[in-house]
């Protein structure tokens, strides 16, 4: 395992790689890294000669100073994760000064409204701030591949807008929710959540496994109203949205055309940690 901390090392070291014709996957992550990440890992190793894992916790994304202050971080946690992957596997992990150079600000983006719902409708500018940290991150690494992992799935629709509008060569993949045993899909954030809390979050999961069920036999509004009142029923827990929407364009279900897949999508605060789920429904 390889660890760079600039991007001229990185780079450098990637040529090497170039020169014998190898393929350069990479994982973009947050740190505090979970099984979940480690599948992504170890999907990108299985599909490529060298794998890059990024760690940087990216402040442009943040709509919240106390959000981003209180993101978990454990570099060294991290690297011993990693050390049992093969050394044809790379660790980026760059200061917010190396990777933005003194102007920390996002660029703006037109993704084609994909940004205006549901994680975009709560999190001002956030799409904007993950568009630019995985385009420097893409130019930087240039992978033949990105993995990402579907539980930000309109992140994953938008990073896919962005290389189309940017004519980026790199192919976007796109890896199954990892979950707990009682459903709760695997976060960074779930670290924040004390036992019994963390045990209670299944009910995410639970409220859109009722969606799925319901889905084609009942109206939009009525399971929208049966996981308001499953989510309710748990003190501490508040549901911030919840949407059934066209995967394909993220607008929310009005009729069910044939052919299209639909999602649905959610947001709850549990003990005021804020946590996202989603799950195909046909």
């Amino acid at each position: 395992m390889h660890v760079f901390y600039r991007k001229g090392d990185l780079v450098s070291f990637l040529e090497g790689a170039r020169e014998k014709n190898l393929s350069i996957g990479l994982v973009p992550t947050m740190g505090a890294l979970h099984k979940g990440h480690l599948s992504l890992v170890e999907k990108a190793l299985e599909q490529n000669d060298r794998v890059v894992v990024s760690i940087f916790v990216n402040p442009t994304q943040f709509d919240k100073k106390d959000d981003l202050e209180k993101y978990p971080r454990d570099l060294k946690g991290d690297l011993d994760l990693l050390e049992r992957f093969s050394d044809r596997l790379a660790i980026f992990s760059p200061t917010v000064e190396e990777m933005y150079a003194g102007n920390v600000r996002a660029e703006s983006y037109d993704f084609d409204g994909l940004d205006q719902v549901m994680e975009g409708a709560f999190r001002s500018g956030h799409f904007d701030g993950v568009g630019t940290v995985v385009e420097r991150l893409l130019r930087t690494v240039d992978p033949h591949r990105a993995y990402f992992g579907e539980k930000d799935f309109q992140q994953l629709q938008i990073i896919r807008k962005m290389v189309e509008l940017k004519g980026l060569p790199h192919t976007i993949i796109g890896c199954p929710i990892a979950r707990e045993a009682n459903g709760l899909a695997m976060s960074s954030r779930n670290e924040r959540l004390d036992p019994a809390t963390k045990e209670e979050a299944g009910v995410i999961h639970a409220s859109l496994q009722l969606a799925k069920a319901k889905f084609g036999m009942e109206s939009v509004q009525y399971i929208k109203e049966r996981v308001r009142q499953a989510i309710g029923e748990h003190p501490g827990f508040v549901l911030e949205y919840f949407e059934m929407a066209d995967e394909a364009d993220l607008l929310p279900l009005d009729t069910i055309v044939q052919g299209r897949a639909y999602r649905a999508f959610i947001a709850v605060y549990a003990d005021g940690v804020r946590l996202i789920d989603n799950l195909r429904l046909n």
